[in-house]
C-alpha cells in the first residue's frame, strides 16, 4: 500500500509539472494570437486536470498540525516626521 501511495504521489507531481508547463505554453499561444494551438493545449490541460483530481482523491488527506496558542503581533505605526513650515517671504 505504501508503494501505491508513493507511485500516486509521483504521478501527481508529474501531472502538476506538466500542467504548469502547458499553462505557460497556453498563455504564450494566446498572446501570440495562435488560437488553434491554444485550443489544443486547453484540451490537454482539461484531461490532465481531471487526472489530477482523480489522483488527489486517491491520496489520504494530510492531518492538520495541532493548533497552538496564537502569537500576538503588535501592529503600530511608525512616527511621522514633522514637516517644516516654510516662512513666507
Amino acid at each position: 500500500m505504501n508503494a501505491e501511495l508513493e507511485a500516486t504521489r509521483a504521478r501527481l507531481s508529474l501531472v502538476e509539472r506538466e500542467l504548469s508547463q502547458l499553462g505557460t505554453r497556453h498563455d504564450l499561444a494566446m498572446s501570440a494570437f495562435r488560437f488553434d494551438e491554444a485550443r489544443d493545449l486547453q484540451q490537454r490541460i482539461g484531461v490532465l486536470e481531471r487526472e489530477r483530481a482523480q489522483l488527489a482523491a486517491m491520496l489520504p488527506v494530510a492531518a492538520r498540525p495541532p493548533a497552538e496558542a496564537p502569537i500576538r503581533v503588535r501592529v503600530g505605526s511608525l512616527p511621522i516626521a514633522r514637516r517644516r513650515r516654510r516662512s513666507a517671504r
